[in-house]
């Protein structure tokens, strides 16, 4: 048993909801992190990243519920001390405004959302003169969406160009100025975009005693949805827990049906190749797997190290009989409508 002793307790939180695949992978974390909780692992120094604040602070409100009745009175102060739980930006954040001076960054630095971005890169394509083109220049959201797949997916930009915006590849040389001048707008202006928050801290990561100090301050990191990863989040949890010990990542490869930010489905099935030993690694058919106690579900594909854990957890992607209501809803529904039109049919030949 995983859980030994408080296994049984944890049992009862077999709570699950099917209203969307994202759901599904929260019990999957939320029971580690209380089972890291229960063994005694200090939860100031457990980083759990999720793809919403929302999902963070339901992760949060799980985590609380097991441990209250694992540890009673004393679950409150420890579960409250999870407090490197949120998204990526935001954790990144977080470290960036800590360690800012390390990295000869102002710690008073503003972050720009996706439309300041848009306006900054728009402002700057007009500076530079790519507004008055003779022929159409892309426009400023399609400019933010290259320079974001170059930072994130870390790829040329002539590869980006040709993969993904082909119509855009004439104009790489103006494309690559276009950028260096968007970089030195934003050191001018002290900010950030999200982009940044990403690849300031994967720099970081990469700077000796900071890198060190960053990774030293985690015992444990936990990753959910891990294939909707990119290539910069991967390369940032490779150099936290550059041998595995500690790292969790759950996911589901067959729920990669979207690139969001240049997401790719290789971070999770490249994951074990990144360690020695390799790390364990579980594929279950959604009929016949077996249920672990402590997971609502079974699960297509989770990766654990097996430092540590030798249980595998994850989440199961959506099969076609959870919505069997709902197909049952549209049969009835065409049945009525089929019936509606056999009566008019019905009523017209009888006239």
């Amino acid at each position: 048993m995983l859980l030994n002793m408080a296994a049984p307790r944890l049992m009862k939180h077999r709570r699950f909801s099917s209203s969307r695949a994202q759901a599904r992978a929260k019990p999957t974390l939320a029971n580690r992190v209380a089972h890291l909780i229960v063994s005694g692992a200090d939860p100031r120094r457990i980083m759990l990243l999720t793809f919403s604040r929302r999902a963070a602070a339901e992760m949060q409100r799980r985590v609380e519920r097991i441990t209250a009745e694992v540890l009673g009175a004393k679950a409150g102060p420890m579960a409250h001390a999870l407090n490197w739980s949120g998204t990526f930006h935001a954790i990144g954040a977080r470290l960036l405004r800590e360690y800012s001076l390390d990295i000869g960054l102002s710690n008073t630095f503003t972050i720009h959302d996706r439309e300041d971005s848009g306006d900054l890169m728009n402002l700057v394509r007009h500076d530079v003169g790519f507004s008055k083109t003779d022929k159409r220049f892309p426009m400023k959201g399609t400019c933010l969406s290259i320079y974001s797949r170059v930072v994130n997916a870390e790829a040329p930009l002539d590869e980006v160009l040709g993969t993904y915006f082909p119509w855009c590849a004439e104009w790489e040389s103006e494309l690559r100025r276009l950028f260096g001048a968007y970089v030195e707008a934003k050191q001018k202006q002290n900010v950030l975009d999200y982009d940044d928050l990403l690849l300031y801290w994967a720099q970081m990561m990469v700077e000796g005693a900071v890198a060190q100090d960053v990774a030293d301050r985690f015992d444990h990191v936990l990753v959910d949805e891990y294939q909707d990863t990119n290539r910069l989040q991967a390369s940032i949890l490779l150099a936290l827990k550059p041998n595995g010990r500690g790292l969790t990542v759950v996911g589901d490869d067959a729920q990669s049906i979207y690139s969001f930010r240049a997401a790719t489905v290789r971070n999770i099935l490249d994951f074990p190749n990144h360690f020695s030993p390799r790390p364990k690694s579980s594929r279950w058919s959604g009929i016949t797997a077996r249920r672990s106690p402590f997971s609502p579900r079974p699960t297509p594909l989770s990766i654990l190290h097996p430092n540590v854990s030798r249980k595998t957890f994850g989440r199961t992607a959506p099969r076609r009989s959870v919505h069997i209501s709902s197909m049952w809803r549209m049969i009835r529904h065409r049945r009525a409508i089929s019936s509606s039109r056999f009566s008019k049919i019905a009523r017209r030949a009888s006239r």
